[in-house]
């Protein structure tokens, strides 16, 4: 996040021939919606007073109250690489929902990230997450539309020409940075097609706003290269699926508040809290971090997914697993969030459970430190070992019975959110799909 003010912002769209600003909300379902004004526009816009239409955006208001108010976050602001500043150059601010009143929209996803964020911080900590998301390169038809052929058959770190993704990888890591990101690696991952571009780390509200503006990127740049840009969970059966891993510490005063040195794993007792509120309340945050239907066909034994609710601290199928990286880059990664999420009320509700097992000292489990995939059913209840949601109906039920996601998400949201999710899971069980007409006709 940069130091910018309201100030800063008149003066750099002065300087830089700007012509429109585009005004960025996230719904509640972690669609990016947009409105563009003019220079002229900018006072207003600063003031909170760009008006919309809330009942127009899913999940937000009825039309009997519809009028929301934008308020521009001036540190957001940035201007786009693929405008020309000679013809005109449009830049972009992320924006908060406010209500006529001008008190925060309950149904806003960034305000929720922020009174999660507000009730850590009244506790003497920052909140750090580093996302890794994945994505897929899809052909397309002369119509731009996408094509169900990967652009490549690569495979994990495989270079050019196998990985036919590399130019776009290339141009989507410098408009990135154009754009202010750091960037630490990018590379083709394991199914053919797949590839992940990884970004610095950044508190928590930093993150969410970054992976906005890194998903628009990702499809912007994938267009330009005659490609298709899909976040979708498990586009392709039998290969490895699309993750968000969260990359999660606490600071405090500037140290890291999950390190312990003279612990067998380097965490400390704060860490081992934030594990245990995690294992506790992921059944409950599941339809949050994995809100499609196919985000469940992901999350099945092999692929390197979770399946199962443990942690430990070096394979890959656990829930949650402990880097090696010690010292002030201590931290514990959460590996079943996928990008289908909210990343504004993903990172809450994560976050939400996180304090609850500071605050209820909830202590983990044994780590597990072995594949869960080779255990069977018996053995994982022997160890306490809970299954993960195995379907998005599963996972609503668990929502919808959590006063812990209730509280933190608010009742409008929770409430919104459960309802257009059921609504969801009803047509995709009503609906006649390919393999049962092959199975059954």
């Amino acid at each position: 996040m940069s130091d910018l003010s309201s100030d800063d912002v008149k003066r750099l769209v002065d300087r830089d021939n700007v012509r429109f600003i585009n005004l960025q909300f996230t719904d509640v379902f972690g669609k990016s919606k947009n409105v563009a004004i003019t220079p002229h526009q900018l006072d207003e816009a600063l003031d909170n007073q760009i008006m919309f239409d809330g009942s127009s955006i899913k999940g937000f208001v009825r039309v009997e109250e519809s009028d929301m108010y934008l308020a521009p976050d001036p540190t957001t602001f940035v201007i786009l690489p693929w405008r020309s500043k000679k013809e005109g150059a449009t830049a972009r601010m992320i924006c908060d929902v406010l209500k006529p009143n001008g008190e925060p929209f309950e149904g806003c996803p960034r305000q929720v990230l922020k009174r999660v964020l507000a009730e850590l911080h009244g506790m003497g900590y920052e909140y750090y997450v580093g996302p890794e998301v994945e994505f897929f390169l899809f052909q397309t038809d002369e119509a731009g539309n996408p094509k169900l052929e990967t652009h490549d058959e690569a495979g994990y770190f495989d270079l050019g020409p196998i990985d036919q993704g590399e130019d776009a990888r290339r141009d989507m890591c410098l408009t990135l940075e154009d754009m202010g990101f750091l960037i630490e690696a990018s590379h083709h991952e394991a199914a053919p097609g797949q590839h992940e571009i990884d970004f610095r780390y950044g508190t928590a509200l930093d993150a969410a706003d970054n992976v906005s503006t890194f998903k628009h990127v990702v499809k912007r740049i994938a267009k330009d290269h005659g490609l298709h840009a899909t976040f979708m969970p498990k586009p392709v059966k039998g290969a490895h699926g699309t993750c968000m891993h969260l990359n999660q510490s606490l600071f405090r005063n500037g140290d890291n508040a999950f390190r312990d040195d003279g612990d067998e794993n380097g965490l400390s007792e704060l860490a081992y809290y934030f594990i245990g509120g995690m294992i506790r309340y992921a059944r409950e945050f599941a339809a949050i971090t994995n809100a499609s239907v196919n985000s469940y066909k992901r999350l099945t034994s092999g692929f390197e997914a979770p399946a199962d609710i443990c942690w430990g601290a070096g394979d890959r199928s656990p829930l949650i697993r402990v880097p090696a990286s010690k010292g002030n880059a201590t931290r514990v990664e959460l590996r079943n969030p996928d990008p289908t999420a909210n990343h504004y009320l993903a990172f809450a509700a994560v976050l939400s459970a996180g304090i609850a097992g500071i605050k209820q000292e909830i202590k983990p489990p044994e780590a597990f430190d072995q594949s869960v995939y080779d255990l069977d059913p018996a053995a994982k209840k022997a160890q306490g070992i809970q299954p993960f949601p195995r379907n998005l109906g599963e996972a609503l039920h668990e929502l919808e019975n959590s006063a812990l996601m209730k509280e933190w998400l608010g009742a409008h949201i929770h409430t919104m959110y459960l309802n257009a999710k059921k609504n969801e899971w009803d047509e995709y069980n009503q609906e006649v799909h390919r393999w049962e007409l092959k199975r059954y006709l």
